[in-house]
């Protein structure tokens, strides 16, 4: 059996030349290249365009990989990690110098998020606004509670 490829790597199916479009064989490295497509989030139509696919057959095709489009970034950024974190098991100083920065960029990431979420909270508690019969009532209990006009105390009980 030959191994035939065209001009871009893709294996060539059997049939090829014959009537009618040969069925598209999805790949390992055509999969990768839909995974790198979505972790740089890009579009179904422009992963189509760039594999040189229509849009339903990278549907039928690549089903499975599509699904994983909200987790594909944060997989690829894992990935780079791993291999750089490989690289400095091996006693690679740029890797050391690299995933430094990596480090340093996610903390800074999670401090922001940190602060973002934080106060938008103590806003929303703070900013809420009483409305027309809250402040009536609160203006009530503020005149009630002191000056001539305030209820007096109850009586106390003695028990003998």
């Amino acid at each position: 059996m030959s191994h035939d490829v065209d001009l871009f790597g893709d294996p060539i199916p059997p049939g090829h030349g014959r009537r009618g479009r040969p069925a598209h064989v999805p790949t390992r490295a055509s999969r990768d290249k839909v995974l790198i497509g979505l972790a740089l989030g890009w579009s179904n139509e422009r992963i189509a365009n760039g594999m040189g696919l229509s849009l339903p057959t990278l549907r039928k095709a690549y089903a499975a990989e599509l699904k994983t489009r909200e987790m594909a970034r944060d997989r690829m950024d894992l990935r780079i990690v791993e291999k750089l974190f490989e690289g400095v098991n091996a006693g690679n100083v740029g890797a050391i110098k690299e995933l430094r920065k990596v480090v340093e960029r996610n903390d800074m990431m999670v401090a922001a998020d940190a602060a973002r979420f934080k106060p938008r909270e103590a806003e929303e508690e703070k900013s809420k606004p009483l409305g027309k019969k809250e402040q009536r009532q609160a203006n009530a209990d503020a005149q009630t509670s002191q000056g001539r006009f305030a209820v007096p105390a109850p009586p106390r009980r003695h028990m003998q």
